[in-house]
């Protein structure tokens, strides 16, 4: 992917793009389309953004994430940067958009689940502050555990 990568709020003509990165990285418990919409269907709680690089109907999907907004603490849903994306910081940008977002709705503890094998998210997050705080045994398909993790602001 090349060119600038732009942010924006997602909207439900981004889901049948961003389908393809979403099953390629989280096979085989991919989200289903529906499952995208029912999300962007709650506005109130939820806020999801889209990566696209370059412009107009040729632009791509090279990214997504989605903040739920409890109301004693916020929740990463879902983060993806598609494989060549990857490496270029644009995870952290989306990190940081949802914690900016967190903030606004005045949220000062954020959690996420993350693969205990998936290490680069690891590092990612441990950049940002996130601190493990919980294991979730055998969460993920093929038994992999899912690691609580948290920042507190």
């Amino acid at each position: 992917m090349s060119g600038p990568v732009r942010l924006e709020r997602m909207r439900w003509w981004h889901v049948e793009q961003l389908m393809p990165v979403e099953r390629e990285l989280f096979a085989p418990q991919p989200w289903t389309e529906r499952l995208f919409w029912s999300e962007l269907g709650q506005p109130d709680t939820r806020h999801y953004l889209v990566a696209l690089a370059g412009d107009g109907p040729q632009a791509q999907v090279a990214g997504y994430a989605g903040l739920c907004d409890h109301p004693d603490e916020a929740f990463v849903q879902t983060l993806a940067v598609a494989p060549p994306a990857q490496g270029s910081g644009l995870g952290s940008r989306l990190l940081v958009a949802l914690l900016e977002e967190a903030g606004r709705r005045r949220q000062r503890t954020v959690s996420l689940e993350v693969r205990a094998d998936n290490a680069p998210a690891q590092r990612l997050y441990d950049r940002h502050g996130f601190v493990r705080t919980g294991v979730r045994r055998g969460y993920y398909a093929g038994g992999v555990d899912a690691l609580v993790l948290t920042r507190r602001a």
